[in-house]
Order: structure tokens, then sequence, then C-alpha cells
């Protein structure tokens, strides 16, 4: 799964945290006073602030069963790789499953009967009846960071399945390394 953080609002901290001087009617003069304000009323849980700002990321590779478990957080603007006109290619199994060689045997013989009916004249919208979950999709997702606070509260935690995590890790690290304060709180691990 590759994860490319396509466009944000630039200066996200900024802007967040001249919105809250305007919501406490404050002055903060230099860009340290800014973020430290900013810090304070993130801590403090008023997060009405953050929403002003988005994050749009691409996601490659992503299995269906993850896509369907990131769907959920519905404050989020979505656009998925449509199965229904372009042809599957791939699948991503856990680890668990990744040295079974019946798990493999059955996924492969999926994708050879797939691939075969759309040779025969099958629809790719009704020869993808027959994919797994694990079939792999692109997917673009754009959140204000309130909601990607919350996606990550959720999904970095130790009981989130394996793959949601892994991608919540990987946005994570890409929103790190254009702010210093709207996510610097939250734990990568």
């Amino acid at each position: 799964m590759e994860v490319k953080l396509l466009a944000y609002t630039s200066n996200p901290d900024i802007l967040c945290a001249e919105i809250a001087c305007i919501c406490y009617q404050s002055i903060k003069e230099t860009e340290e006073e800014k973020l430290a304000l900013l810090s304070n009323i993130i801590k403090k849980g008023h997060l009405s602030i953050i929403e002003h700002v988005n994050f749009t990321f691409l996601i490659e590779g992503i299995s269906r069963v993850a896509s369907h478990q990131l769907v959920r957080h519905r404050m989020a603007s979505y656009t998925q790789q449509s199965l229904r006109y372009t042809k599957a290619e791939d699948f991503n199994l856990p680890k668990s499953l990744q040295d079974n060689f019946e798990v493999k045997f059955y996924m492969n013989s999926l994708y050879s009967l797939y691939n075969s009916l759309i040779e025969k004249g099958v629809k790719k919208e009704d020869a993808r009846y027959i994919l797994p979950n694990a079939v792999t999709s692109d997917i673009v997702v754009t959140m204000n960071a309130r909601e990607l606070r919350h996606f990550f509260e959720l999904r970095l935690d130790v009981s989130a399945q394996a793959e949601i995590r892994e991608l919540a890790k990987k946005m994570l690290e890409e929103v790190k390394k254009v702010t210093k304060v709207l996510f610097s709180d939250l734990y990568e691990g």
C-alpha cells in the first residue's frame, strides 16, 4: 500500500491558529505564540477551529476490506477506483494468510477465473462479483483536520485491524511533514 499527500490547505497550523485568535479575540504576533495557542486549544478539545483545513491523500493498493472501514468515516470525501470499468489487478492479504498455500491457490484461481470471464466477453462489472474482499483498488480521500484526528485516534489503536492501522500510520507520517502542531500529540506506534 502506498500513501501520498496530494494536496493540503497551505500553512494549516498558522491558519488554524489565526482562526483561534478570531474565536478568542486574542492577538498573537509571532508564529511561536500562534502555535502555542493552537496547541493549547487542541489540548482543551476545542476542535472546531481545525475543521477549516483539509488534507487530500492518494491511497494505492488498499484492499476492499480496509477501504470499507475507511469510508465509514463519514466526514470525508472519497473517490475510489471503479472495478466496474477498470480491471482488478492484485490482492492484499494480512500477514496471517500470506504464507498459506491454500489461500494463495484459491486467490490465484479466482483471479484466473475473473480474467477468463472477461476474455469470454463478460463485462468487468459482472465478472467482479467473484472477486474476494482482498482485491486492491486505489482511492482518493479528503478529510478536514478534525476528522483526520478522529480517524487517527480510532485507527492507530492497537485493536484496529492491521491494514487500516498501517494506512493510518502512513497518513499520519505524511501530515506530520507539513504541520507542526495539528497532529504532534498523536502517537504513531
